[in-house]
């Protein structure tokens, strides 16, 4: 049985590769500030992507997006203003996106919300 962390990483990995192919520009993974964390910061051309990865085994307590909270989405955007702050960084669009990752069924699904939040 996989630790949670583990888990996390398989689950990041495989969004890495997703992002990669649809031309993003991976910048960094667990970018930690203070208290938060952003699983992958990356660039869609311009726009500079905090992106958040969630991945579930079962549907026992809704989809991997659902565990996007407002409490968490307002974790994640007080991370990303630490990240803008200490990389100097003022003058670039940002969004957030979610990476849904469902192991069902001995397959796998990513879905990609971008500008989630």
């Amino acid at each position: 049985m996989l630790s949670k962390r583990k888990k996390g990483t398989v689950g990041e990995g495989l969004a890495v590769e997703y992002l990669e192919k649809k031309g993003y520009r991976i910048i960094q993974r667990n970018y930690r500030y203070e208290h938060g964390e952003i699983d992958i910061v990356a660039e869609d051309g311009n726009t500079l992507v905090f992106i958040e990865v969630k991945a579930r085994r079962s549907k026992e307590f809704g989809e991997p997006e659902d565990a996007v909270t407002p409490r968490k989405r307002d974790k994640i955007r007080a991370t990303a203003e630490g990240y803008l702050f200490k990389n100097n960084i003022d003058d670039k669009n940002c969004r957030f996106d979610v990476i849904a990752i469902d192991y069902q069924d001995d397959k796998t699904e990513i879905r990609h919300i971008v500008d989630a939040f």
